[in-house]
C-alpha cells in the first residue's frame, strides 16, 4: 500500500535522526545497537510475571491470568496508525499497544482446587475478559497478527472454543456485553465497510483550520488527525456492526452500522444505549471529544429514542473544574431495571462562574417518553453516585481547585432531597479517608452498596504516620463514625479485595511483605480460624531477597514532615562498610495544605516489586536507593503551589540529602537524582537551580512550558495568565545553569499529552549549546512507558553507565 510505504519511510528517517542524536562523541558508536545492563539487573528484568487474578462476582472462584513477557522491538515495530488520539494496528483493527494474557486457570477460592482451561488458541494473546450473569461462561478476545476473534470459556467444563472469525472491532474498546439470556452483544467490523482508503499521491489541497473569535483553549494532545485522508482512515477503522452472538457462534446483525464508541445494556437487558460518533471530526482534540449521538435501542436493534446529540467538544473553559455543556456521565442506575441518570452543567462548564447550582443530575425512566426528572444538584462538580436502593444512595461532589471532596447521603425516592453530608475532606488527605463502599451484586447483576441499615461497609487504604495499613470497616451514616472490623498488621501489607458474605465476616485479602510475594488468603473473622492461603505465587526476585527496606522520616527546613523508602544492599552495615553512592528517585506533587503534604504515603511492608522504570535495580550494584522520595509543593489558601515550586523543590532535595548523609548511609558527593515524566521535569529543575547532585537521569519529560501553554500537571492557569510561573519553572529557560551531567531518555512514539519527543530534543540542544555534559537517547517505537524487552534493557544499560561514570566512580 502507498500509505504503508510512506509511513515506513517516515519511520526510517526518524530512526536515522534519532541515532544521530544519540552520538555525543566519536566513541558513541557502541550505542548503534541495543545494549544490556549487568547480568544481575538483566536477570531481574527477565523474571517471570506473576499471574493476575480476576474474581467472580460471588467470589466462589478466581481466574488466574498468566501474562506474557515484554514484547520484542519487532512487535512494537509493526505497522501502527496514530490518528484521532489513538494508536491502531491496521492489521487487527484493534489497539497497537496492549498487554496480553497467554494462559488461563480457574481456582476455587474455598477448596483451592486449580483447573487448567483447555482448548485455548495457540500463541494466545487474550484480553477483554467478561463473565456472563450466571457466571457459567467467560467471553474473551484473542488477537493474532491478522485480526481479533471472539472465544468462549465454559466454566463448568473448563474448555474454551472459538466463537467467531477475526471480526472484532476493538479500536475503542468496550467490545462485548452479556445479555440475560447468555448471548454476547459484540462490536464487530462492518462487513460492508469496503476497502482501506488509499492515500492520494498528492494532496487535493491545503489543510486549513479557522476560528471566529470564540476562545478555544486546549491542552496539547498527541496523534491528532491532520488531513482528509486520516479522517477517512478513522471512519474506516471505526465502522462497526453490532452483532448478537449465541453460545454456538451464530451471529445476528443488531441495529444499523455506525462508528460506535460505547455500547451499554440496561440492567434488565431490555434496552441498549449506544454512543455513535459523527462528523465533523476535529484536528484539535482526540476522538472521545468528537460529536456523537446517544441513542436508546430496544432488543430488536431499533432506535427508539435519540437521547442526546452531543456537539464537538473543542471549546471548553480552562481549569480542572471546567467541563462540557449538555448531558454528560450518562449511565444506567444499578438498582433499577432501566433508569438513566446524568449530569448537566449550569455554569456553561466554566468553574470560574459563581453559581448556586453548578451541576444538576437528572433521571429518566424507561420507556424514555416522559420528561426528565430533576434528581439532585451541587454547588461543586458532580462526582458520581453509589447506589443501594430506592431509599439509600451516596452522592459524591468535588472541587479540584481546593481538593475538596464531599459525600452526601440522599434518598433517591425523594428527588432534590439535599440529604446529609457524611464525609467532607481534602482528596489528598489520606489519614482521614474512610475509603470506598464495598459492593454486592443485585438481581440485575450490577454492583450496589453492601450495607446493614445505616452501616455501610467500607475498605480504606488506612493512611497513618506509620504508613498505609489497610482496613475493613463499617461507616455509620447517622453518627458519621466508623468501626474498624479488620486491619492489616505489621510486618505485612494486607488489603481486602473481595467480601464474600452480607455481614463481611468472610473475605479474601491480598497479603504481602517486603520479601513475601503478594498472595490471596481466605479470612473468616466470625469462626476465628486461621486464614487459609489460596494462592502460592513464588518469589520472582530471589537475588534481592536479603536487601534492607526502611520507611524513613525527616523534616524540611520549614518544619514540613517528609518521608522516603530507603533500600540498602544485603548485609550492608554503615559502621563497617562505609558510605554508599545514592540514587534518589522522586515525583513532585502539589498540595493545598501543609498538614496534608506532610502525611506519610506508601508502606514499608509492601513487596519489593520491580517494574521496567524502577530505580531498585542498582541496589544490586552497591547503591543505596531513596525511592518514593516525597517532593511536596504547597500553596495554601489563595496561593498556588507552583508560585513556590523551585524554592520548595530544592528544600525537599536538601532535606533528603541531609537525612541520607546524616544517617551514615550516603556519600554527599555521590548522589544522583532521577525521575520519569514530571519526575524528569523535577530532575532538570534541580540540576538548574542547585549544585546538590553528582548526576541526573531524566526520562520522557517536558522541559519547555511554553509548549504546554494552556496548563500542565496541576497548573490551571494559562501561560498568558502566569508567564513568570511558566518561564521560571521551565528547565529549558535555564539550560545555561546546568553544570551537572544529565542523561535524557525519551520514547520516540511518546503519546503523553505535553511530553512530545521534541521536548527532549530541544532541551538537549540547549544544554549542548551551553557546554553541559549530557546525552540524549531516543528509543524507537516506544511510548511514554517503555515496553520492548530490548528498549528496557538498553534503558537500564544507559542509566547504569551514567551512574557508574558520574556517581559511583566520580572523579
Amino acid at each position: 500500500m502507498l500509505y504503508s510505504l510512506q509511513n515506513t519511510m517516515r519511520v526510517s528517517l526518524l530512526l536515522c535522526l534519532a541515532w544521530l542524536i544519540t552520538i555525543p562523541s566519536a566513541s558513541a558508536q557502541n550505542s548503534l545497537t541495543y545494549q544490556t545492563p549487568p547480568k544481575e539487573i538483566a536477570d531481574l528484568v527477565l523474571a517471570p510475571s506473576t499471574p493476575l487474578a480476576s474474581f467472580s462476582r460471588t467470589g466462589e472462584f478466581m481466574l488466574l491470568l498468566e501474562r506474557s513477557g515484554n514484547p520484542s522491538i519487532e512487535d512494537l515495530a509493526q505497522p501502527e496508525l496514530r490518528i484521532a488520539g489513538m494508536r491502531i494496528n491496521p492489521a487487527t483493527n484493534g489497539p497497537s499497544r496492549s498487554g496480553a494474557v497467554e494462559n488461563v486457570k480457574v481456582k476455587n477460592t474455598r477448596s483451592g482446587v486449580e483447573t487448567q482451561i483447555t482448548g485455548l488458541p495457540k500463541n494466545a494473546r487474550l484480553g477483554g475478559f467478561s463473565l456472563s450473569k450466571d457466571e457459567k461462561y467467560a467471553a474473551v478476545t484473542n488477537t493474532s497478527n491478522t485480526g481479533i476473534s471472539l472465544w468462549l470459556i465454559d466454566l463448568t467444563s473448563f474448555e474454551a472454543k472459538k466463537l467467531t472469525e477475526e471480526i472484532v472491532n476493538d479500536v475503542m474498546g468496550g467490545t462485548m456485553s452479556w445479555t440475560p439470556d447468555n448471548k454476547i452483544l459484540l462490536k464487530a467490523i462492518n462487513p460492508k465497510r469496503g476497502s482501506l482508503p488509499v492515500a492520494p499521491l498528492a494532496p487535493v489541497g491545503p489543510t486549513i483550520q479557522e476560528t471566529s473569535g470564540n476562545a478555544a483553549p486546549s491542552r496539547t494532545y498527541q496523534d491528532l488527525l491532520t488531513n482528509r485522508h486520516e479522517e477517512d482512515l478513522f471512519a474506516y477503522f471505526m465502522d462497526s456492526q453490532l452483532m448478537l452472538v449465541d453460545l454456538n457462534g451464530n451471529k445476528t446483525a443488531f441495529g444499523e452500522p455506525g462508528m460506535y464508541s460505547s455500547v451499554s445494556l440496561s440492567p434488565n437487558g431490555q434496552y441498549v444505549m449506544v454512543d455513535k460518533i459523527k462528523k465533523p471530526f476535529s484536528y484539535l482534540v482526540p476522538a472521545y471529544r468528537f460529536p456523537y449521538d446517544v441513542q436508546l435501542w430496544d432488543m430488536t436493534g431499533k432506535n427508539i429514542k435519540t437521547f442526546a446529540e452531543i456537539p464537538l467538544d473543542e471549546v471548553r473553559p480552562t481549569g480542572f473544574d471546567a467541563t462540557v455543556t449538555g448531558p454528560r456521565s450518562i449511565n444506567w442506575r444499578a438498582d433499577k431495571p432501566a433508569t438513566l441518570y446524568w449530569a448537566e452543567a449550569q455554569d456553561g462548564g466554566d468553574g470560574r462562574v459563581e453559581i448556586e447550582e453548578r451541576d444538576i443530575v437528572y433521571t429518566l425512566d424507561a420507556p424514555f417518553s416522559g420528561e426528565k426528572v430533576k434528581f439532585a444538584s451541587t454547588p461543586f462538580r458532580y462526582g458520581g453516585i453509589f447506589w443501594s436502593d430506592d431509599s439509600f444512595a451516596l452522592f459524591s461532589e468535588r472541587w479540584s481547585a481546593t481538593r475538596k471532596q464531599i459525600v452526601r447521603l440522599i434518598n433517591p425516592s425523594k428527588p432534590m432531597d439535599k440529604g446529609t453530608v457524611i464525609i467532607e475532606r481534602s482528596s489528598d488527605d489520606i489519614y482521614n479517608d474512610p475509603g470506598s463502599p464495598v459492593y454486592k451484586t443485585n438481581e440485575y447483576g450490577r454492583s450496589v452498596i453492601l450495607r446493614k441499615g445505616d452501616e455501610v461497609f467500607m475498605t480504606s487504604e488506612g493512611g497513618s504516620p506509620e504508613g498505609s495499613m489497610p482496613y475493613l470497616s463499617t461507616f455509620n451514616v447517622k453518627t458519621k463514625t466508623e468501626k474498624i472490623l479488620w486491619r492489616s498488621a505489621a510486618p505485612y501489607y494486607e488489603r481486602v479485595v473481595k467480601v464474600l458474605n452480607d455481614n463481611a465476616t468472610e473475605f479474601i485479602t491480598s497479603k504481602e511483605g517486603v520479601e513475601v510475594q503478594p498472595n490471596y488468603w481466605l479470612v473468616n473473622t466470625r469462626k476465628r480460624i486461621a486464614p487459609l492461603q489460596i494462592t502460592d505465587f513464588g518469589h520472582p526476585y530471589e537475588s534481592i531477597k536479603g536487601i534492607t527496606k526502611q520507611l524513613v522520616k525527616y523534616k524540611r527546613n520549614d518544619g514540613l514532615d517528609l518521608s522516603a523508602v530507603v533500600y540498602t544492599p544485603e548485609g550492608y552495615d554503615p559502621a563497617k562498610d562505609g558510605r554508599l553512592p545514592v540514587l534518589m528517585w522522586a515525583y513532585p506533587r502539589e498540595y493545598k495544605s501543609a498538614a496534608v503534604a506532610s502525611q506519610v504515603r506508601g508502606s514499608q511492608y509492601r513487596f519489593t516489586r520491580l517494574s521496567w522504570g524502577s530505580p531498585l535495580y542498582w541496589v544490586t550494584q552497591g547503591y543505596a536507593i531513596m525511592d518514593q522520595t516525597e517532593m511536596p509543593i504547597v500553596g495554601e489558601g489563595d496561593l498556588e503551589p507552583n508560585d513556590f515550586f523551585l524554592d520548595q523543590l530544592v528544600a525537599n532535595a536538601e532535606a533528603a540529602i541531609d537525612f541520607i548523609v546524616d544517617s551514615g548511609i550516603g556519600d554527599r558527593e555521590r548522589i544522583a537524582v532521577g525521575g520519569h515524566s514530571y519526575g524528569a521535569f523535577m530532575t532538570a529543575n534541580l540540576l538548574s537551580h542547585s549544585n546538590l547532585f553528582a548526576a541526573g537521569i531524566a526520562r520522557s519529560g517536558a522541559y519547555n512550558r511554553t509548549l504546554t501553554p494552556f496548563g500542565f500537571q496541576y497548573e490551571q492557569r494559562t501561560y498568558w495568565e502566569a508567564p513568570d510561573v511558566y518561564n521560571t519553572m521551565a528547565p529549558f529557560m535555564h539550560a545555561d545553569k546546568v553544570k551537572t551531567p544529565i542523561l535524557l531518555i525519551h520514547g520516540m512514539a511518546d503519546n503523553n499529552s505535553g511530553t512530545f519527543p521534541i521536548q527532549s530534543e530541544r532541551y538537549y540542544n540547549a544544554l549542548k549549546g551551553h557546554g553541559a555534559t549530557t546525552r540524549l537517547v531516543f528509543l524507537p517505537h516506544e511510548s511514554h512507558g517503555y515496553a520492548a524487552e530490548e528498549s528496557i534493557l538498553h534503558t537500564l544499560y544507559e542509566q547504569h553507565e551514567w551512574l557508574e561514570k558520574y556517581v559511583k566512580n566520580k572523579k
